[in-house]
């Protein structure tokens, strides 16, 4: 005899959630990481580079909200930028203001990174299949929506 189904048992999702979204995420990670490795930047140099060759010349505290990151964050991520001189951080339009520039080197620089992030989004299509990375894409995008409402971390807890 077939079981009813209104009386059969919802089906819950079962270990944690946040548990399994680190592993995923730890594993894309380290395969874009790997492929980042090979031009000497780490996926968040490259996040950066992007970020300031797109909104810049940008003041530091407008990148850091941009970025959804903390301000000492973005000051520890800068500094190795501003060290290989791919990026500057000259006078703003007041003596206490500064705005963080893109150098020609950070430039060209940015372009390499490009190529292999490429080269690792690519990868991660063939490995995962498109139409899997696209649903992956849509079901992060509505969580992020969905989890939006509720409150927001406390200062310094970024990732």
């Amino acid at each position: 005899m077939q079981a009813d189904s209104s009386t059969q048992a919802p089906v819950l999702p079962q270990g944690c959630t946040n548990f399994k979204l680190r592993q995923l995420m730890r594993r894309v990670a380290n395969h874009y990481d790997a492929e980042m490795a090979k031009c000497g930047l780490k996926t968040t140099q490259y996040s950066l580079l992007s970020h300031v060759l797109k909104l810049g010349p940008i003041r530091p505290g407008d990148l850091a909200t941009e970025m959804k990151m903390d301000a000492s964050t973005l000051t520890r991520n800068l500094r190795p930028l501003v060290d290989a001189g791919w990026v500057t951080l000259q006078a703003g339009t007041d003596a206490r203001s500064r705005l963080v520039h893109i150098t020609d080197a950070g430039r060209d620089k940015r372009a390499e990174a490009q190529r292999h992030w490429k080269a690792a989004q690519l990868a991660l299509n063939e490995t995962l299949g498109v139409e899997r990375v696209l649903a992956l894409h849509a079901l992060v995008d509505d969580s992020l929506d969905l989890l939006a409402a509720l409150p927001a971390p406390e200062a310094g807890h970024d990732e």
